[in-house]
């Protein structure tokens, strides 16, 4: 019987802690959302 791998992905859970919403609710979160900005980023987060 092979292992179970240990990364079982979950989406919300994924967003509800990554997310652009989570970023935002803090003031370093903010930051690195500017950062990413100023860089050209296509995806801000996620």
């Amino acid at each position: 019987m092979a292992t179970k791998r240990t990364y079982q992905p979950k989406k919300l859970k994924r967003v509800r802690k990554h997310g652009f919403l989570k970023k935002m609710a803090s003031h370093d979160g903010r930051k690195v959302i500017k950062r990413r900005r100023l860089q050209g980023r296509k995806k801000l987060t996620l």
